[in-house]
């Protein structure tokens, strides 16, 4: 929707709105918010609601706190979880310093750099499709989570053994009053697992309807006594959750990866962007797999891409190619998982790719064996690398790529690598209760 100022003033009114909640996200990918009264809506539709940006990770320091969140006004929206009366409204923000310029630690502003550099080069849209997975948890007595599911479905089964159907219907049914277009929802391969797939829309939008997405799925299941949890491997043995990126980009309302006389109907332009990703996939595996635990979903064995390749059929390849040609032409990255921050991830993704259309790089020979099935020595004749191993792993490989490090700006990258640093630190020294069971009898 296109809203004015006037718009959204006249709606909070009309609509007994009692609370507007002005959001951000953070560099590590959490959402904030300031709420304010309905009576402020007019300044903040104006670009006068302030907030201390140092309180904020990784934002500024306190002696330049003083920030201002100018609303995207087209992302207004009620929340139809809170009560008819004292409803509670949403806009989405981005964050500028006091003298009017954006501020540079801001993700949202990431990605609008790198959309406008698509722009510079001839390409009008970048359309997103996320598949975002997540697992729905029984709670305890004190209204903690547990990993109990209460639920033995597998891959694509009905209820009444999905105890989580109603939940999901719930969350479908306020995410399209919401003006979310739901394309897909069902049970995944492992207990207690779900996903629900919304259309695509152009990356900014995108990013906005992930955040949107992850605060409806958690709201709502909180409502109903459960417990959603987007975090990647939460249980051993089992598949994780990940978040199978789709990216096409658009020039002229015309698909640009789409070349029915070329080779598998994909265009130069397309394998190019392939060839981007692969290059640069380890240097911005920390922010699509940003956490300690992601780098336990990217093990062989459970449908979890690690290996560097792309392919037209073959799901255990990193990048797919669905069948869809013409306009429906679209790359999938399978390796980021939920827990990234979605403007960060697409920034880098974006990046990577024109960076392979800017040199003309041409990516490796699709593989279409099982890359699983191969041994270390069919891999390595097949040049086939992996994805860094661990999240200090990834950091290095961060640290290593310039691109990557100047897509984030000297800002967000300083930032984000101390913040995870900590969290490598905090996770290595840290005793487990596998090093308990295993050592504390035999030594």
């Amino acid at each position: 929707m296109a809203y004015t100022k006037e718009d959204i003033i006249r709606i909070v009114k009309e609509q007994d709105i009692e609370f507007v909640r002005m959001q951000f996200t953070d560099i590590f990918g959490q959402l904030k918010n300031v709420a304010i009264t309905a009576s402020q809506i007019g300044k903040a539709v104006n670009n006068e609601i302030m907030l201390d940006g140092s309180s904020i990770e990784g934002f500024v320091r306190i002696n330049e706190s003083d920030q201002y969140l100018y609303p995207d006004l087209d992302s207004f929206t009620i929340f139809p979880w809170r009560p008819q009366q004292g409803r509670v409204a949403r806009l989405i923000c981005d964050v500028y310093n006091p003298d009017g310029t954006p501020f540079v630690g801001d993700p949202r502003g990431v990605l609008k750099r790198v959309l406008a550099k698509a722009k510079a080069m001839g390409y009008d849209a970048f359309n997103v499709g996320p598949e975002a997975e997540f697992f729905l948890f029984q709670t305890d007595d004190e209204g903690k989570p547990t990993t109990k599911t209460n639920d033995e479905a597998g891959y694509f089964d009905l209820g009444p053994l999905d105890h989580g159907e109603g939940t999901r219907r719930e969350i479908c049914l306020a995410l399209e009053q919401m003006d979310f277009e739901i394309e897909a929802s069902h049970h995944e391969v492992a207990q207690g697992q779900h996903e629900i797939d919304f259309k695509y829309a152009e990356a900014l939008r995108t990013a906005d309807n992930i955040m949107t997405f992850k605060l409806a799925v958690k709201t709502l299941a909180q409502k109903n006594g459960l417990h959603a949890t987007f975090m990647p491997k939460p249980i051993f043995g089992i598949n994780g959750s990940g978040m199978h990126t789709n990216m096409s980009l658009f020039k002229d309302g015309k698909n640009v990866f789409a070349d029915p006389n070329g080779e598998k109907g994909l265009s130069k332009e397309c394998y190019s962007f392939i060839a981007g990703l692969l290059y640069h996939v380890k240097g911005f595996a920390a922010i699509t797999n940003p956490l300690v635990n992601s780098y336990k979903r990217l093990v062989p064995g459970y449908e979890a891409p690690c290996y560097l390749a792309w392919s037209a059929s073959n799901r255990s390849a990193l990048i797919r190619i669905p069948a869809s040609r013409g306009l429906g032409t679209r790359v999938e990255l399978r390796s980021p998982d939920p827990c990234c921050n979605p403007y960060l991830a697409l920034a880098v993704c974006l990046a990577a790719g024109l960076d392979g259309i800017e040199k003309g790089m041409t990516p490796p020979a699709e593989i279409t064996e099982n890359i699983f099935k191969m041994d270390d020595a069919a891999r390595k004749a097949h040049g086939i690398d992996s994805l860094p191993g661990s999240l200090e792993e990834a950091i290095q490989a961060m640290k290593g790529d310039q691109l990557v490090l100047d897509t984030l700006g000297e800002h967000i990258a300083e930032n984000y690598i101390e913040g995870k640093m900590k969290e490598w630190d905090e996770y290595r020294t840290r005793v487990s209760s596998w090093e308990r069971e295993k050592y504390i009898i035999n030594y």
